[in-house]
């Protein structure tokens, strides 16, 4: 397994320095939330797009991929009743998987609660179908691009669509694409009522990423997580990818997060 961290811990940085603390701190890749670059992916150039990637081979860091995908891209929805909100979702997809793939990135986490929560006179499974017809029209420029879309389920505190890792796996599993699997996250799966080893091995093998905080919000080993029977779960599965922090409470300061958590990590997944 690998260790990664989300570009947005590092608060006001330029990039290519939170890349560089985050290579010396001993992380094998940096997630990166396009909306700490601009609005949209597509009002990042090619060039900027150059830029970042030879900023990371300079800091000799990967890019693992991207999260946080919608925030701010307004107008986006992935369970819109409207057809046309939709279409532009989906189109959207597209760009974020060139923009994905120009980093050198392999991984696109969708998590957007606020972008498909069940609108007012909405049912579930309408949700469900609009969803899945928003995810396959980016599938093939996946494929082509060698990125995986990565759903995210999440908390009912979050989202009120999909929020168990089993109904999770259940929606990608219908597309049936190498392409559209599910990131586990500690977080949300410690709003479960089942242990996060039984998810994690239950999920196999259709989780492509994971995503390492507590339910306090912050990274790893910063709160009542025990990460070890985490860990061995993952050996269990023979999970080899990216075991990524995320954390959503920044009071300790970026310095602090980055060095405590892949210092806790290394110590459980030893």
């Amino acid at each position: 397994m690998k260790f990664a961290i989300c570009n947005e811990i590092f608060q006001g940085w330029k990039i290519e320095d939170s890349m560089k603390y985050a290579a010396a701190a001993g992380y094998d890749a940096i997630e990166i939330a396009p909306f700490t670059i601009a609005k949209y992916v597509t009002e990042i150039p090619a060039a900027e797009r150059k830029q970042i990637r030879e900023a990371a081979n300079r800091a000799e860091i990967g890019i693992s991929g991207i999260h946080w995908v919608l925030v701010q891209a307004d107008g986006m929805y992935v369970t819109h009743p409207e057809e046309g909100i939709r279409k532009k979702t989906s189109a959207y997809f597209n760009d974020l998987v060139d923009f994905c793939g120009d980093l050198g990135g392999k991984f696109i986490v969708v998590g957007s609660p606020k972008q498909r929560n069940l609108m007012e006179g909405v049912s579930f499974q309408q949700a469900w179908d609009w969803a899945a017809e928003v995810f396959r029209g980016s599938l093939k420029q996946a494929e082509d691009r060698g990125v995986t879309i990565c759903f995210e389920p999440l908390a009912p505190s979050e989202t009120n669509f999909i929020n168990t890792a089993e109904e999770a796996v259940r929606f990608v599993k219908q597309i049936n694409s190498p392409n559209l699997k599910i990131i586990l996250d500690v977080k949300a799966m410690s709003s479960e009522s089942k242990p996060i080893p039984d998810i994690i091995r239950e999920s196999a093998p259709n989780f492509a990423y994971f995503h390492a905080n507590d339910a306090n919000l912050k990274g790893p080993g910063f709160g009542e997580v025990d990460f070890k029977p985490i860990a061995g779960a993952l050996k269990e599965v023979g999970y080899e990818g990216f075991v990524s922090v995320e954390v959503f409470s920044f009071e300790e300061g970026p310095e602090v997060i980055a060095s405590k958590s892949i210092d806790y990590l290394r110590k459980v997944f030893a």
